[in-house]
């Protein structure tokens, strides 16, 4: 695990989005997007309710705080509103092989936001700062059926290493060895 840096995330920006601090402003949002159908899909195919959106929400500050590292907001840089999420974990999963003590990276857009390629463009910036800041290895596990991520994954540097069952659903594990 990388030594603790960060207590909450810098500001990362791309062309079209920017990534920042979630703000308790963002709870209303982030609590819409995960009852999208397109977003919950393929992370249990069920809509979280408002309180289980708070206590996740309520955990970013707390990765950053304890690990050095977390998820940033995503932000609309044209309009301003927030339309997703993504960043690192380490959430202690009980998968085999085991993930635990790696940097995880995970990425989720509203609905409006997806299939722009920002998804990309994102996971590709915040690897920009790991490679920068964290310096090691990252994780990521996919649903074999989430193809949008799938080539999200291929062109952020991920390989394929194992296959695993999260919660009775299968899953592919990705790593990427740090860069530069």
């Amino acid at each position: 695990m990388p030594s603790m840096k960060f207590s909450k995330p810098p500001v990362v920006e791309t062309p079209r989005a920017i990534l920042r601090p979630h703000r308790l402003e963002d709870f209303d949002a982030y609590a819409a997007m995960w009852t999208e159908p397109a977003v919950v899909r393929l992370f249990g195919g069920k809509p979280r309710t408002r309180e289980e959106s708070w206590q996740r929400f309520l955990r970013h500050p707390s990765l950053w705080s304890y690990l050095g590292f977390g998820y940033w907001a995503v932000e609309d840089r044209a309009t301003g509103r927030f339309i997703g999420d993504a960043g690192f974990q380490d959430m202690k999963r009980a998968l085999t092989p085991s993930i635990e003590g790696y940097p995880e990276a995970g990425w989720s857009l509203c609905t409006e936001a997806q299939g722009k390629g920002l998804a990309s463009e994102i996971v590709l910036a915040l690897h920009s700062w790991s490679d920068a800041n964290l310096g090691c290895r990252t994780v990521c596990i996919i649903n074999p059926d989430n193809a949008a991520s799938l080539r999200v994954a291929d062109k952020c540097g991920y390989r394929r290493y194992g296959e695993s069952v999260y919660h009775t659903e299968p899953v592919i594990l990705f790593e990427r060895p740090a860069q530069g």
